[in-house]
């Protein structure tokens, strides 16, 4: 089954992509270390921006990255490449049917992947079938609804629910962050902790003010200008409205606020 990402894979989104990855390594990454001699899945690898600090913050470990699209799985490969990273390999594969063994995998990584499926369970379960017994899966997402930001502003709330609802009616879910732990344990995991990672942006944090705020999630949400705009979402006006609202909580007086959910979990 084939995921429908909303953003589109010009090479404008894989540059968010990589800013996305380089403003946020802080807070996706901390605290993922895998025992040396590991094989360690990444499903939906995309673009490879997180698998580059994965493989890189895990020498001692065997990355598998699989990802669906031809252009991304390449993109990934360069960016591996480029950085000379030999412990990681990109595979393509659907994340549905993973063309591997039962048992295959001492651990799992799922990042930014289940929001833009239709059926993220049956993602967890297959993902789950794969993984070795006492294995362990680390899943990270966001959620829309968790953005907060001075100077408020409605049409940059509304330039959000559109990225929402073009989302849902592609089949994914924006704010699927806050669903992780009913996901994760409905696909028969255990030992299942869920920890929000707020990123806060203020006046003091200039260099997330420009990775996260500008690059990262008003590039994000201005991405769907066209579809939304022809969806009848939104008029042009309003919606270019809302992305200079968003982008003024990046300037002087401004602050923003965004939550993560990372999960882990153990195929017991």
């Amino acid at each position: 089954m084939r995921r429908e990402y909303v953003h589109g894979y010009d090479a404008v989104e894989h540059r968010r992509l990589e800013d996305q990855a380089g403003a946020l390594e802080e807070w996706l990454h901390a605290g993922i270390i895998f025992p040396y001699g590991s094989v360690v899945l990444e499903a939906g690898c995309g673009i490879g921006a997180q698998t580059v600090p994965l493989a890189r913050n895990n020498p001692g470990a065997q990355i598998v990255a699989v990802e669906i699209s031809q252009a991304s799985m390449a993109q990934a490969r360069q960016r591996l490449a480029a950085e000379k990273l030999t412990n990681a390999r990109v595979e393509q594969a659907d994340v549905m049917a993973l063309p591997f063994a039962d048992e295959s995998f001492d651990h799992a990584f799922v990042c930014f992947l289940l929001e833009h499926l239709c059926q993220p369970a049956a993602a967890l379960n297959e993902v789950r079938r794969v993984l070795k017994p006492g294995g362990t899966v680390t899943v990270i997402e966001g959620d829309h609804g968790s953005a907060l930001f001075h100077p408020d502003h409605a049409a940059a709330h509304e330039a959000i629910d559109c990225q929402v609802e073009l989302q849902r009616r592609a089949g994914g879910d924006a704010g699927i962050g806050r669903r992780l732990r009913p996901l994760i344990e409905a696909a028969g995991f255990d030992n299942i902790c869920v920890t929000p990672c707020p990123v806060y942006v203020d006046a003091d944090s200039p260099r997330l003010a420009e990775g996260f705020i500008r690059r990262t999630f008003a590039a994000m949400i201005a991405s769907i200008r066209e579809p939304a705009i022809a969806a009848d979402l939104i008029t042009p006006g309003r919606f270019d409205e809302g992305i200079a609202a968003l982008e003024r909580t990046a300037e002087p007086g401004g602050t923003f606020c965004y939550t993560f959910f990372k999960a882990t979990a153990r195929k017991g």
